[in-house]
């Protein structure tokens, strides 16, 4: 089975939570709580609690990640991410994300600032042993790219794409800081869902999981991963050009992993945009 190390990491893009920034009082709030479910193979193994939180344009979220069902037989790590930035336009700009986790008696963590399109300072723990084969990270791979938590919010242009085929219709460029890969997207089509508090559709995307740097192209669990089918279930969040994910599912090789919503409340509308001093 996952230990909660390679759990979070697979679930980091549709776990979401957050706190409340602090911006102009004017700006309409948005909000997205809830609890997730992480199941291999049908069998719960994990849960997550969630929160999002938008004022005007500006962002903050939050997750907390435990073992759950069988999954409490194989660990007992425990480990959570908070991440903050900006939404300009249809892009994604995130300020700072920390990530915290004990599992296996090792402790992960991650700190980076970001602005400008570029990481400012990074804090990393454990280090990846030195291996020739492994791709080196390099300052082009940093830049433009977004940590797992913020690559979850998904803005559309405009509110009548944002349940069609532009919706998937991106690549998200994922720093963790360890590695650095893509999530390619492509429309797969519709479904209505029902239950755990949000009705209506959701749109479907495919997703393909896309290698850059920090791997070591000869490892198993690279070459699998690259190739495994994906798909990610993406809702509006109270405002109707950003999306975020109800269900994702991935294939592995101890059976299909799918993190799901067990319990959603969904509250704001309007789109209304916090100004930027």
């Amino acid at each position: 089975m996952f230990g909660l190390m390679s759990l979070g990491r697979l679930v980091a893009l549709p776990m979401l939570a957050a706190a409340l920034l602090t911006t102009p009082a004017e700006a309409k709030k948005n909000s997205v709580g809830g609890l997730y479910n992480i199941s291999i193979a049908g069998f719960k193994v994990g849960r997550g609690t969630l929160s999002l939180v938008m004022q005007g344009n500006a962002y903050s979220a939050k997750v907390s990640l435990e073992p759950a069902g069988i999954g409490t037989l194989f660990t007992t790590g425990k480990g959570g991410a908070e991440a903050s930035g900006w939404m300009v336009g249809s892009r994604v700009v995130p300020s700072k994300y920390r990530m915290a986790s004990h599992a296996s008696n090792l402790d992960f963590y991650v700190n980076l600032s970001q602005g400008s399109g570029s990481i400012r300072s990074m804090e990393v723990a454990p280090q990846f042993k030195p291996n020739p084969e492994r791709i080196k990270v390099t300052d082009r791979h940093t830049r433009n790219a977004i940590d797992p938590l913020s690559a979850a919010l998904m803005p559309v242009g405009r509110a009548k794409d944002s349940l069609g085929p532009k919706a998937c219709s991106r690549r998200l460029p994922v720093f963790d800081g360890w590695t650095r890969f893509d999530i390619k997207l492509s429309y797969s089509g519709t479904k209505e869902v029902s239950g755990h508090g949000y009705d209506g559709q959701v749109v479907v995307c495919k997703a393909r999981w896309v290698p850059v740097a920090g791997h070591r192209p000869s490892k198993d669990s690279v070459k699998y991963m690259a190739q495994a089918n994906m798909e990610v279930w993406v809702a509006p969040m109270g405002r109707d050009n950003v999306l975020v994910p109800y269900r994702i599912s991935i294939d592995t090789k101890n059976g299909r992993l799918i993190v799901e919503a067990d319990k959603l409340k969904i509250d704001g509308a309007g789109s209304d945009q916090a100004s930027v001093d």
